[in-house]
């Protein structure tokens, strides 16, 4: 395989930098340290890949055992978007400790809007996002749909896990079982796995998403991607979902055999969506939404207790009514914006 994705690889996992938090900047490219909100003590890494004119933030992560890529002085842009690439909690650049979709997703979140104040000058539209990533980065490209439903005008997932329950019991040699059992939990609390999982939230799916994925993956089986469709169908999302299955691709790379002509077709799949998609969303007035840890939107937010917990809330946004299902009170805070 060329170097299309290889940032998704998971190949090889990035040590710890040690040394002051620096921010670096050149002309394209731009290493940033910025604090997390939700914990204040924590300082997180971003490279910031600036375009040559303004365009619109695609916001992304890296893959399972990897980091950001380094800052470097680049001589071209790298992309026609301003990139935001999120190193994730307790990685290379990171403080913190790894946590599988709990409150690493937030993370970018923190990341986008440090971007949207401090980069204004090379952005078309702040409240148009788009988020894509690939592997590891996948599995948090589709939770992150379902826990900010709104946020995000267009998602892309790339050869990403949907479910960690079936990705935890086919992971005979360990690969990742060791560290979802750090970053998860013990497996036998199976709705701890379940509300990190993007099918687990597709109810909330709000923005349109487009799902890549060879049928030949070994590390990340294709039944991900075929699940995850099956279950739109069923909750009447299929309307929001568009899905390239690549024939013949994968094995232990996510891209192995791949040709120059679907390598084409995968860089052109997704790029057509963000085009469509280029207004901010909104939910429904009204309606149901599943909580797995949290939720976020516009209008209002939930925060369980405990992000190993999976819930459901009822709102209407014209009554300002919120009504959280399968916690006790006192487990949760609910709050309108």
């Amino acid at each position: 395989m060329a170097e299309l994705y290889a940032e998704y690889e998971d190949r090889v996992r990035e040590e710890k930098k040690v040394g002051e938090k620096e921010n670096k900047y050149s002309k394209y490219c731009d290493l940033i340290y910025y604090k997390s909100s939700i914990h204040p003590e924590l300082t997180l890494a971003m490279r910031v890949s600036k375009p040559e004119k303004p365009s619109y933030i695609l916001a992304g992560t890296h893959g399972w055992h990897m980091s950001i890529k380094k800052f470097e002085e680049l001589e071209a842009p790298e992309s026609e978007y301003l990139m935001v690439q999120v190193d994730m909690r307790g990685r290379a650049y990171s403080d913190g400790k790894p946590d599988c979709n709990g409150w690493e997703l937030y993370d970018v979140i923190d990341a986008i809007e440090y971007v949207k104040e401090n980069y204004k000058e090379y952005i078309i539209d702040p409240d148009v996002v788009y988020f894509e990533a690939g592997s590891g980065g996948g599995g948090n490209a589709y939770a992150i749909a379902g826990k900010f439903p709104d946020y995000f005008a267009h998602v892309t997932a790339l050869s990403g896990m949907s479910d960690y329950i079936p990705y935890y019991e086919d992971d005979k040699i360990g690969e990742f079982r060791d560290e979802m059992d750090v970053w998860i939990g013990d497996f036998s609390n199976k709705e701890a796995y379940t509300a990190r999982s993007g099918i687990a939230l597709l109810e909330n799916l709000t923005a349109p998403l487009a799902i890549i994925h060879g049928d030949g993956d070994i590390r990340v089986p294709v039944y991900h991607a075929r699940n995850y469709m099956e279950a739109a169908k069923k909750c009447g999302k299929e309307h929001l979902v568009s899905y390239l299955e690549l024939t013949g691709v994968g094995g232990m790379d996510h891209y192995d055999n791949i040709t120059e002509e679907q390598k084409t077709e995968m860089l052109a799949f997704p790029e057509r969506f963000r085009k469509a998609n280029r207004k901010p969303l909104q939910i429904p007035r009204k309606g149901k939404m599943k909580v797995g840890g949290y939720l976020f939107t516009k209008d209002f937010f939930v925060i369980l207790n405990s992000l190993d917990r999976m819930a459901e809330v009822e709102y209407d946004l014209d009554k300002r009514l919120l009504r959280v299902i399968g916690v006790d009170e006192g487990e949760y805070r609910a709050e309108f914006l």
